[in-house]
């Protein structure tokens, strides 16, 4: 794990750090929304805007092809990363919901029939919910669940009584932005594998930026997540897929760069990835995922999952002592790094805005997972994540002005 002074160190990267909020120090517990970004990552943003901004795949010039480069070297590195098959196999979208979109409409809506059945959990994020519930309603087939226990896993015999062989898609989040649960992903897989012919897909956007991950060992189908989850900037997203998989899928959008040949009347596309790149892409997005994938690598992902999950298991067995808390996060310490809880007499929007003014940064509302939240009893959350430049100092302090919140609201003294 990271040394107090190597901790130092990363944080002298993080520019927000100097910022004041309502003249305290400001303490970033928002990670599960969106990271911070280190200052190499930035300085990559200027420099590519500098020195390679061009249209990649259009042109012979200069920059045309030092675009070019940029792009489809990230592309790569996002390969590595993942240990994707080949470079075909990394499509660059705008985030994790546009995949999981991208997956519902060129895949569902074309090969989902009456009657076939799809399963999901009720821990995911409306980006890998909603999607679901068009596809289901439109092609008449049926949305099933899994379902959490009292420490919020997923029972096995949940996966044993719901996969059959009407199960067509199977789509599950790696880590849930709620209560952190990570499944037994590559035993689920198997079973589904051994027990349905299901496409498996995975939401990978609260599981990639802190866990090793390798996407041919889990033998998946397709994978989603998000570069501004995992200190590059917003707007780049990835959907990997297994390239045999992704040329069979109808086209998402249509346009640019996208095209073998046009003809007045037909058109014949290109395989994967360009197939579904079509316009001008984000090039700035995936050379700074590239550079974020690059600071992780330097970090060593090992390092930055034993570090957050200490952060988490130290805020966790605080917060549990607070008998005016209900808390959410699952006791599992295979856990993502968030602590989600509920004052038991105040709103998490009242409670949110007094941390605030002590600095505390922290996220209220439902999380885009209000089918979980009515599942928990409740129907929004506070919820505090943490990523690699915080420390349990700031976590001390949150936790100190916890008792701020009631006092000031008038619930204690």
């Amino acid at each position: 794990m990271f040394t107090k002074k190597e901790i130092e160190e990363i944080r002298r990267e993080y520019p927000y750090l100097n910022l004041r909020v309502n003249d305290h120090n400001l303490i970033y517990f928002d990670n599960a929304a969106t990271t911070q970004k280190p200052q190499r990552v930035i300085d990559d943003i200027l420099k590519f805007y500098r020195e390679e901004n061009g249209n990649p795949h259009r042109g012979a010039h200069y920059l045309a092809v030092k675009a070019t480069t940029a792009y489809e070297g990230a592309r790569e590195s996002v390969r590595k990363f993942i240990n994707a098959k080949s470079s075909n196999e990394i499509v660059f979208v705008r985030n994790a919901t546009e995949a999981l979109n991208l997956l519902a409409y060129s895949y569902g809506m074309n090969k989902i029939n009456e009657g076939d059945e799809i399963l999901i959990s009720i821990m995911e994020h409306h980006s890998n919910l909603v999607p679901w519930q068009l596809v289901s309603k439109k092609r008449g087939a049926k949305l099933k669940y899994l379902y959490l226990d009292e420490e919020q896993n997923i029972p096995f015999e949940e996966v044993k009584n719901k996969v059959n062989e009407n199960t067509k898609i199977f789509s599950l989040s790696l880590a849930s932005n709620v209560v952190g649960t990570m499944p037994e992903i590559k035993k689920i897989i198997d079973y589904v594998r051994k027990n349905s012919k299901a496409i498996i897909i995975l939401d990978g956007a609260q599981y990639v930026p802190h866990n090793k991950i390798d996407v041919r060992d889990l033998d998946c189908d397709f994978m989603a997540f998000s570069g501004h989850k995992m200190y590059s900037a917003t707007g780049i997203g990835v959907l990997y897929g297994k390239e045999k998989l992704l040329n069979d899928l109808d086209v998402f959008l249509s346009g640019g760069d996208m095209i073998e040949y046009v003809y007045e009347d037909k058109t014949t596309f290109l395989p994967s990835p360009q197939r579904f790149e079509a316009g001008t892409q984000n090039v700035e997005g995936a050379v700074n995922l590239a550079s974020a994938i690059r600071y992780i690598d330097e970090l060593g992902i090992d390092n930055i999952r034993e570090y957050e999950g200490y952060l988490t298991d130290y805020c966790y067995e605080k917060i549990k002592k607070f008998d005016f808390l209900d808390v959410y996060t699952t006791s599992n310490k295979n856990r993502a790094p968030v602590i989600t809880f509920n004052f038991k007499e105040i709103h998490p929007h009242d409670a949110s805005s007094i941390l605030d003014s002590y600095g505390i940064a922290i996220r209220s509302g439902h999380h885009c997972a209000q089918p979980l939240h009515r599942f928990l009893g409740c129907n929004f959350s506070c919820r505090a994540s943490f990523a690699v430049y915080n420390t349990t100092e700031e976590i001390d302090y949150f936790i100190n002005h916890l008792t701020d919140v009631r006092r000031l609201l008038g619930f204690g003294s």
